[in-house]
């Protein structure tokens, strides 16, 4: 009944989006209505034209009362506040003085990962061709999320893709293993995934992206990492160069910090070995909040595209048996890593979070083989150089 705030699809979000929040969708235009449908003038959406087939809007400052209208290609012209019927093909109507900064980081923060989420979701669910079914979740202390589970697909076997944002007080013992704030207060707000897919060719991928407060300190933290069993050199450099490329966008100095990062903290100090070929990996950054932020964002947006184009490439690539044995095999170094030292893991079972979504990383099926060692110059032997540290960008 409100055609200034009519949700007909969700695409990503409808919550409030940060300024600068870009939103793309192929086949859609958006646009500020024409001057005769508003009582003031509009500035307030930059709407800019990256090809032929896709245009995008841009998140700004909106003067209340001005109404957007989002549509498809197939529709003649936006449908207008003023008119008394809402077209099933139109995408979204809304007030773009309801899409305002939010007032404080954490909630910057949460709006963008949630949008991170929803974009990333749909994505997988148009390369799989399967639905991820949704659990909201509630913590006692305070905070919740929403868990995306996607089980027994076409590609993914498993997976999931998370969203929470948590706060209270933190374990006193805990707390001081911190190195930053003080006390026991906390806020911890972040969007993780982790895809397992079913064919061994196609690596598997983790992600997260959080933002954290303790007592006087505030920081960001994350990154992302490709886990092969069976390497490609050509699918490792893709990977690291869309990394390097948005960490030198903000620094030069972030990409050889990060990676170096990463390939120490997912190193299996038992076994002497990484569990994939690495990416970047970042915490406790802190200091400049606006800089950090967009760093943050622009790795998480790089990220489709760093493994979309991998999966896609090797999900139709031929495998046996023996490839799905040595693919379970692999699959032990991961669960090692997830349940031994992995920070996220051990952060939310410290804060008493939901253990079904911060175990959603474990893959379904796993073996471990007693002392194996692969054949002499099988593909499973050569697979075995790619984890140790590799300049690949």
């Amino acid at each position: 009944k409100n055609t200034s705030w009519a949700l007909i699809e969700r695409p990503y979000s409808c919550a409030p989006q940060a300024l600068g929040a870009v939103y793309d969708r192929p086949g859609f235009f958006v646009q500020s209505l024409p001057p005769e449908a508003c009582s003031q003038s509009f500035d307030c959406i930059t709407r800019t034209e990256q090809s032929r087939q896709r245009r995008s809007f841009v998140v700004g400052r909106a003067a209340p009362n001005i109404p957007v209208a989002v549509w498809p290609r197939t529709h003649p012209e936006p449908i207008r506040c003023s008119d008394r019927c809402l077209n099933s093909q139109i995408l979204i109507v809304y007030n773009p003085a309801r899409m305002v900064e939010p007032a404080t980081w954490r909630g910057r923060a949460e709006s963008y990962l949630t949008d991170l989420q929803d974009r990333i979701s749909r994505a997988i669910e148009e390369l799989d061709g399967n639905s991820f079914r949704e659990d909201q979740w509630t913590r006692e202390g305070g905070g919740g999320g929403l868990t995306r589970i996607l089980e027994q697909g076409k590609l993914f076997e498993k997976a999931g893709v998370n969203f929470s944002s948590v706060r209270g007080n933190l374990p006193e013992e805990f707390a001081a293993k911190i190195p930053l704030g003080t006390g026991t207060s906390f806020f911890a707000t972040g969007m993780s995934l982790v895809f397992h897919p079913r064919n061994p060719m196609v690596p598997a991928v983790h992600a997260n992206f959080r933002y954290l407060e303790k007592g006087d300190a505030a920081w960001f933290g994350g990154g992302t990492d490709l886990t092969p069993c069976y390497p490609y050199a050509e699918d490792a450099m893709h990977f690291h160069r869309i990394l390097r490329q948005a960490c030198d966008r903000h620094d030069a100095a972030y990409y050889p910090r990060f990676k170096k990062w990463c390939d120490e903290y997912f190193t299996l100090k038992h076994r002497g070995e990484m569990r994939g070929i690495g990416g970047v990996f970042f915490d406790y950054l802190e200091g400049d909040r606006e800089k950090n932020f967009a760093f943050v964002c622009d790795i998480g947006n790089s990220f489709l595209e760093a493994y979309l184009p991998i999966a896609k490439t090797r999900m139709n690539e031929p495998f046996g048996d023996g490839e799905r044995q040595y693919q379970l095999y692999r699959r032990g170094r991961y669960v090692e890593f997830n349940l031994l030292y992995d920070r996220g893991t051990i952060f939310g079972l410290e804060t008493r979070g939901r253990t079904e979504s911060i175990l959603m990383s474990l893959p379904p099926l796993v073996r471990w083989v007693y002392d194996f060692k692969p054949q002499p110059g099988s593909r499973e032997e050569k697979a075995l150089e790619f984890y140790q540290p590799r300049e690949w960008a």
